[in-house]
């Protein structure tokens, strides 16, 4: 596994801090995603940075 790609099972167990919704993943954009607390959660060197400070807004 590269750096660049999520353990599958750690997105399975994965929810956003803020709504305990699922997430999605975004490999493209290396991160995942919360549709329900519309934001963005960086993935850096394969660690997702689950801290709403860190989340990007999603438009």
């Amino acid at each position: 596994m590269n750096e660049n790609t999520v353990d599958p099972k750690l997105l399975e167990i994965l929810v956003c801090p803020l709504t305990k919704g699922p997430l999605r993943y975004d490999a493209a954009a290396q991160e995942l995603i919360s549709d329900q607390a519309k934001l963005a959660y960086p993935i850096r060197d394969g660690i997702p940075i689950m801290l709403a400070d860190e989340a990007r807004p999603l438009n």
